[in-house]
């Protein structure tokens, strides 16, 4: 164990040798960062663990932070290992699973294009009760018969709240199991990890509730300057009439553990989790065959994001996390999440990355501070060999 401290930050935790420069500069933007958000950061080359930080207040390195979308890379990892095992067909229609969902001109839709974030049915006008948005099955059953806000297939915007209960239903009719239950058993369970699609009564004293964003002056005037309409796909798929950190502070709703939203985890586990997808980990076999990962990273249908006004940010399920930190390589796969998380798996690189804080970031998504530390652990790892070795108490 080594602490580190900076300005009124001690950072706890260890680095392999060569990776001194991550700590340091997670020790900055924590320094800098006037939320004094809390924060952990874990990283794996090679399926050994060579970063391992976490400062502030009420954190230690098995804190389980809620890390919102960052569940849907634990979700979609479900989804393609039944691909790998021919249970799921990407070129099939989301129908001849789920008859229900062709209504309102859905029938063509195909698997791969639902997990493109292509169908449309991205909410419902007016928002979901909080109640129902915690339940992927109430939601599956709303947006079956829900209208699509356009033409399903040809264009793509962010299902934010959505994308994990319609793909989950997909998996409920193809094998009589949620993609909760596939998660626990496939891969937190067999691989020890200490990230839950579904939190445990007995893990609440482990969980760290999320903080309202504390925006400075100018973000606030930025923030109030926004236009505001109710009616926007923004709106909709974001379900504007939900407070979502009170939501996910409600234990009820970590209860359920929504396959978009309703992860809680340790950045020690989101980052072993991707090096599960890289490499043998825990002493099991590698997850995802490299034909696996290269299909689900690569990107689908290209342009601009109809929600959120993004450009070709999403493979299948996963986000391409390149397109915000480019010395990742191509085939790099992961998921952000609103409260800052960041989690990645960079085949290029054998990185596996993850990234908790417990305050909303300005202006949400993942955490501007990732882009410095991100650099920095590609930089270690560039100038570092993979000695396989623990990390050094340095």
């Amino acid at each position: 164990m080594s602490d580190h401290s900076s300005g009124n930050i001690t950072v706890h935790g260890t680095v392999a040798a060569g990776y001194e420069r991550v700590r340091d500069e997670f020790s900055a933007v924590l320094t800098e960062e006037h939320n004094e958000p809390g924060a952990q950061l874990a990283v794996y080359r090679d399926g050994r663990l060579v970063v391992d930080l976490w400062a502030g207040d009420g954190i230690d390195g098995d804190s389980l932070p809620a890390v919102f979308s960052s569940t849907k890379g634990a979700a979609h990892l479900v989804v393609a290992l039944l691909v790998q095992d021919g249970t799921l067909d990407l070129e099939r229609t989301v129908a001849s699973y789920w008859p229900e969902f062709a209504a309102e001109g859905k029938g063509a839709l195909t698997l791969r294009e639902l997990l493109g974030h292509r169908s449309g049915v991205i909410g419902i006008e007016g928002g979901f009760p909080d109640a129902d948005l915690a339940d992927d099955r109430v939601i599956a059953a709303r947006l079956a018969a829900q209208a699509p806000f356009w033409e399903p297939g040809k264009e793509y915007g962010y299902h934010a709240l959505v994308i994990g209960a319609l793909t989950s239903e997909v998996v409920r009719r193809a094998t009589g199991r949620t993609i909760q239950e596939l998660f626990e058993e496939r891969v937190r369970a067999p691989y020890g990890l200490d990230l839950h699609l579904g939190q445990p009564a007995g893990l609440e004293p482990r969980y760290v509730p999320v903080r309202p964003m504390n925006p400075t002056p100018e973000q606030a005037a930025e923030i109030a300057a926004r236009p505001s309409d109710p009616e926007s796909l923004q709106a909709v798929a974001f379900n504007v009439r939900t407070d979502l950190v009170e939501w996910i502070n409600t234990p009820s709703v970590r209860a359920l553990g929504p396959a978009s939203v309703g992860g809680v985890g340790s950045a020690r586990a989101l980052a072993g989790m991707y090096a599960a997808t890289l490499s043998e980990f825990a002493g099991r076999p590698a997850l995802l065959a490299p034909e696996t990962r290269a299909e689900f990273a690569r990107p689908g249908l290209t342009g601009i994001d109809r929600v959120t006004e993004e450009t070709d940010h999403f493979g299948l399920g996963f986000e391409r996390p390149q397109m915000v930190y480019p010395s990742l390589g191509d085939g790099a796969f992961g998921h952000c999440g609103a409260v800052g998380s960041q989690a990645f798996a960079d085949p290029a690189s054998g990185i596996a990355y993850g990234y908790t804080r417990r305050r909303f970031a300005y202006p949400g998504g993942a955490a501007p501070e990732n882009a410095r530390l991100v650099a920095a652990v590609v930089e270690a790892a560039q100038s570092s060999p993979s000695t396989g070795s623990d990390p050094a108490a340095a």
